[in-house]
């Protein structure tokens, strides 16, 4: 009884033991130079909610930027959010539920002009094209404009971008869109692809991949692209409240150089590798239909080298606006507009 006393002891003295030495172990695991150096990084990334207008591949380079991981190299942890319409985006960065905002210039203006104390500045721009392209119910190689006069076209809402370039489009053509044709612009954004798969218009105009699904499911199919008879247009930039840039200007640098390597990426790899690293953000797409579109934007010259928003490309876009009837009055370019992130980024 005693031995087997002395051997019950002698056991728990070793398990003890054991388990002493486990606690040591993890001890010394939980403070390893690895996972010392792993919290520290955790520490260091600043969360950004950035809200987005519509996911498209229109914007390839902030995607490419997001899946190889640029922002968090540069210390950003990015909360993409959609805001289907540049007026949903401009509501959430005013009201601090995002930080940055990525839509059409025109609403840094309309709030400006409205009066706004803390209004929104652009910082970055991404695309120098319109994204959009013209959608028929027939196959249409010989397309002109004037084939528009006396049908219905399923549009985007008044005074947003896609809209008014469109409207630019008709204009520089000789088409009245008030008098030559019908604008249907009731219709949700994202929801107008479903209303002319339903039967609704003779045409729409829409973004991608809306554009090329509407191809694959036989119900469209693809006669111009607005952002070529467009020309160059300063189409969609990142933004945030002047508040926010002067009181965290090393995190919006820190964005703008994630940013700015996502575009150097585009503008220097195939559109098959850029679809390969872009897909995972367009599941509902399989790879062949990535690449297409990818193809179709960058032949296009969709993307700029630079995220620089140049005057000369703020004042057309005033023109654009005044030409709609949507400015009554010019605004300065320094007012709403800072290149200094943006210039720094592409000096790396």
């Amino acid at each position: 009884m005693k031995k087997r006393i002395i051997a019950c002891l002698t056991a728990a003295v070793f398990a003890l033991a054991l388990l002493g030495g486990c606690a040591k172990d993890t001890a010394q695991q939980k403070d390893s130079p690895d996972s010392a150096a792993a919290k520290q990084t955790e520490k260091e990334l600043t969360k950004v909610t950035l809200n987005e207008v519509a996911h498209s591949i229109f914007y390839a380079p902030m995607y490419v930027a997001i899946e190889e991981g640029y922002f968090e190299d540069e210390g950003i942890d990015l909360d993409l959010v959609c805001g289907f319409g540049a007026d949903k985006v401009m509501t959430a960065v005013i009201s601090g539920e995002a930080e940055i905002g990525f839509m059409g210039s025109e609403a840094s203006i309309y709030t400006y002009s409205e009066g706004a104390t803390d209004y929104v500045v652009n910082f970055a721009q991404l695309t120098q094209r319109a994204g959009n392209f013209l959608v028929a119910r027939e196959d249409m190689p010989d397309f002109t404009w004037d084939d528009l006069k006396g049908h219905l076209v399923l549009g985007g809402r008044k005074g947003g971008m896609p809209e008014m370039v469109f409207e630019y489009i008709l204009k520089e053509n000789g088409i009245n869109p008030e008098t030559d044709l019908e604008i249907e612009q009731g219709i949700d954004f994202g929801s107008t692809a479903a209303a002319f798969s339903g039967g609704q218009g003779d045409f729409t105009v829409e973004f991608e991949p809306s554009a090329t699904a509407l191809e694959q499911q036989g119900d469209g199919y693809v006669v111009a692209s607005c952002g070529v008879d467009s020309g160059y247009v300063p189409y969609t930039a990142y933004s945030a409240k002047s508040s926010y840039l002067k009181e965290h200007p090393e995190t919006v640098q820190k964005f703008v150089n994630g940013l700015q390597r996502g575009m150097d990426y585009v503008n220097s790899h195939t559109p098959e590798e850029i679809a390969e690293v872009i897909a995972p953000q367009f599941a509902e797409s399989d790879l062949e239909t990535v690449t297409a579109i990818v193809r179709r934007y960058q032949e296009q010259d969709t993307w700029k080298e630079d995220l620089i928003f140049e005057q000369e490309s703020f004042e057309l876009l005033e023109d654009i606006l005044e030409d709609a009837g949507e400015l009554e009055e010019r605004t300065v370019y320094e007012n709403l507009v800072n290149t200094a992130f943006a210039q720094k980024a592409a000096e790396k």
